[in-house]
């Protein structure tokens, strides 16, 4: 048995459109983050250190260096001949809409890259930004937007300074799917101050208001952040493997069949890795969660039932 035999995965519905597997190339274009830069703040989330997502540093290679190396990778492994352009470090959708539009067609250059996904803050997608993804669409480009909401709570974004909120995440969400595009919601298990009725709430929020994709992460303390220091005090205590797998497989039996898994755990290098050890080990992660829906029998959708607005008052 495979995990995507009981969730519905992106990998799947790739392979279902295209009739071949579809891998993506992570990506560093070598922006930044008003959450970095002083726009909003300085030093960005408790917990961001880029690093564990961005091996490369702040210099990245050319994003044709980038698509060829990670091509040769994936190709070595699973011998795929179409993938996405998967713009993942810091902020992409975060500069002037030309330098935007160039480093996007960019990617769309390669004769085999047939997509883009965008991770960025739901902050920071203007109309003009939406309107050239929507073009793109409109073209037939597989395009996903991955909007970092994390939570549903404006108190724990507040508390792990996000610099945004709720609303702007429904309010980019909505100016998205109106124009076509496809909205992945990025959901962390196991921000300080959070509970397990917390993680629902979230959940069930994005479900209520509309969303095509998900992501989960569990929160990981990597070297150099604010979380960091926090662990070390012994002010914030990461969740162990086995509550994050019971976790993520009742939230995984929340979410209707309908909507796309992109991911269900999340991972960082050892290098920068402090706690919990767990999160290095990205395939232990999965196939705990698949033998625990196993073990249930059951699968993504079992038990889909949004949260009432008395349960949301209660948590909030």
């Amino acid at each position: 048995m495979v995990l995507s035999d009981r969730i519905h995965t992106y990998g799947q519905l790739l392979l279902r459109r295209h009739g071949e597997r579809v891998h993506k190339i992570a990506l560093d274009a070598g922006l930044t983050c008003p959450n970095r830069d002083g726009s909003k703040g300085i030093g960005g989330c408790t917990f961001c250190n880029n690093e564990s997502f961005s091996p490369n540093g702040r210099k990245p290679p050319t994003l044709q260096e980038q698509l060829s190396s990670g091509r040769n990778a994936i190709t070595r492994c699973t011998r795929a001949k179409k993938f996405i352009a998967y713009f993942q470090a810091y902020t992409n959708t975060y500069a002037k809409i030309e330098q935007l539009r160039e480093m996007y067609e960019e990617a769309l250059a390669e004769p085999d890259v047939i997509g883009l996904s965008i991770g960025t803050r739901p902050d920071c997608v203007p109309p003009e930004v939406l309107d050239l993804l929507a073009g793109y669409c409109e073209r037939g480009v597989e395009v996903v937007l991955e909007l970092g909401l994390q939570s549903a709570f404006d108190e724990t974004l507040n508390k792990v300074n996000r610099g945004h909120g709720l609303a702007e995440y429904l309010t980019t969400t909505t100016a998205a799917r109106e124009r076509g595009i496809p909205v992945c919601a990025h959901l962390i298990v196991g921000l300080p101050g959070e509970t397990e009725e917390h993680y629902h709430a979230s959940l069930d929020t994005v479900i209520e208001h509309g969303v095509d994709g998900l992501k989960l992460h569990p929160l990981h303390v990597v070297k150099h952040t604010v979380l960091a220091q926090e662990w070390r005090r012994g002010e914030y205590q990461p969740l162990s493997q086995e509550d994050y797998t019971r976790i993520v497989s009742d939230l995984i039996e929340r979410t209707p069949e309908d909507i796309v898994f992109h991911r269900v755990t999340g991972t960082a290098s050892r290098d920068i890795l402090l706690a919990p050890d767990w999160c290095s080990k990205k395939w232990d992660v999965l196939n705990k969660i698949e033998q625990e829906l196993r073990r249930r029998d059951t699968r993504q959708g079992q038990f889909a039932c949004p949260i009432t607005k008395e349960e949301l008052r209660h948590v909030a």
